[in-house]
């Protein structure tokens, strides 16, 4: 499989992100006093956007609730910047190696803008992207807008491009697009959890993802 673009999603996928999402998200919301939630259910929401993934938590909340509950969890999740110690191991020789073989790469993220250039910035992970997507200035996976966006800006057909991805959100949004994907197994959803959602392969480490991206 040969692709022109190659699309990531952030936390999950490329960073080692998502227990300190869902840490985040507990602390936030139980200084407001919201209902606990288990880590579980915290995890399962990570890769959509913020907006989206608190109305899933906790139906009927208020847009000023969210708003306030937003805010209380970027004190957390900001705390600490991520750092190329948090990337997942092996990540930054595929994005070389891509980089090399003068690939195309994207990011495609439930984060908002503010934070995913935040981390391209602390991650170094910053100039090995053409261009990226955020849930909160396109539409929330799996809606495939912030696809067919990238694909309009590179001009590539959508099956020489490809989604690389940690959850059922990432794999919908693409299939919904008739875009090839690549479920990883070492951030959020379980290998039966993303193969639910047609991707084209499904791998469980750096080595594996390489074969098929550069086979």
């Amino acid at each position: 499989m040969s692709f022109d673009v190659v699309i990531f999603d952030w936390d999950g996928t490329l960073v080692d992100s998502v227990d300190h999402i869902a840490a985040s998200l507990e602390q936030a919301a139980g200084d407001l006093g919201y209902p606990q939630r288990s880590r579980e259910e915290l995890r399962h929401i990570v890769g959509l956007g913020m907006q989206e993934a608190l109305e899933h938590l906790y139906p009927g909340i208020s847009q000023r609730e969210i708003t306030e509950l937003r805010e209380a969890y970027a004190q957390y999740f900001f705390s600490r910047d991520t750092t190329p110690e948090d990337l997942f191991p092996g990540i930054d020789s595929v994005l070389d190696r891509l980089r090399g073989e003068k690939r195309r790469m994207a990011v495609a993220t439930g984060k908002s803008r503010p934070g995913l250039d935040r981390g391209l910035v602390s991650s170094r992970l910053g100039p090995y992207f053409e261009l990226t997507r955020c849930a909160n200035e396109t539409a929330s996976k799996p809606d495939p807008l912030m696809l067919r966006q990238i694909l309009d800006v590179t001009g590539v057909n959508v099956s020489r491009a490809v989604m690389v991805g940690d959850t059922i959100y990432d794999m919908e949004m693409a299939r919904r697009l008739g875009m090839p994907a690549i479920g990883v197994t070492w951030g959020v959803h379980s290998q039966d959890q993303l193969g639910m959602h047609e991707p084209v392969e499904i791998v469980s480490d750096r080595q594996a993802l390489e074969r098929v991206l550069f086979s």
